[in-house]
């Protein structure tokens, strides 16, 4: 990879400023592109409802930063006895510029090279959850293979959506960007598979008969090994797994 390329950040607008400062004090061009783009749900009804109930919860999970920001909207304050569960570093970091920390909360996480649900999993007491409440703080949609784990244990799980996603509508500023980006070889930070297989569609659709390959040829930065194994089954063959937080992407931009 030729250090002269840009580095494409990819993440939602409320979650790329921090990094792309991070990136250009590298001396590295940063280039935002969001390819998802969160939005408040349309009713909060149900969220607020959920949240007005916190101190029956034996456990609540988080499933990403934009679930947590857009939970806290809504909160005074976070109860005290009320134990946390989070996936990933940027989670931490969302709950901290909340003042929710390990020093004064329970916050259950697994650790940095592991951000998943499946390792979340095994730090928990899940016997300790039988029969007790938890709730699940999402976005539209998602994975269930943590509600399903967790009611397999015996807990009384209510999931309640804080967020919406999408991808961006290929518009003509948005196709010339890509083709501006695909035009050279730079290094993009892809955070979800969400936003890697609407990258491709978006690729896919631009005028005459797209650019795919060159799509393809990119080397990608991923946190996790499910966005790598996507990336693979989508035809991309440089891609670098880095493992959970800001700090191991900025290490892999380093090394190249």
């Amino acid at each position: 990879m030729c250090r002269g390329g840009a580095v494409v950040i990819t993440r939602p607008r409320q979650q790329a400023d921090a990094l792309a400062q991070a990136v250009a004090a590298l001396g590295r061009t940063a280039v935002v592109l969001p390819l998802l783009e969160i939005a408040p749900v349309q009713d909060a009804a149900p969220l607020r409802a959920a949240l007005a109930e916190l101190a029956e919860f034996a456990l609540v999970a988080f499933v990403s930063p934009n679930a947590i920001d857009a939970a806290f909207a809504h909160l005074p304050a976070w109860p005290a006895r009320v134990a946390l569960a989070v996936v990933g570093e940027g989670s931490r970091a969302a709950l901290a510029r909340h003042g929710v920390t390990g020093a004064a909360y329970t916050i259950f996480s697994p650790d940095g090279a592991h951000s998943d649900s499946e390792h979340l999993l095994a730090n928990l007491d899940l016997p300790a959850l039988a029969g007790r409440r938890v709730l699940i703080v999402r976005g539209d949609g998602g994975r269930e293979l943590l509600a399903d784990a967790l009611r397999a244990a015996g807990a009384r799980v209510e999931a309640v959506a804080a967020y919406r996603r999408s991808v961006p509508p290929l518009t003509p500023q948005l196709g010339a960007r890509l083709r501006a980006l695909l035009a050279g070889q730079n290094d993009w930070i892809i955070t979800s598979s969400e936003a890697l297989r609407g990258l491709a569609d978006l690729v896919g659709r631009l005028a005459p008969s797209g650019e795919l390959d060159a799509l393809r040829a990119q080397h990608l930065i991923v946190p996790h090994a499910r966005i790598a194994a996507t990336a693979r089954a989508l035809g991309f063959a440089r891609v670098t797994e880095t493992g959970s937080g800001d700090v191991r992407l900025l290490a892999a931009l380093q090394s190249q």
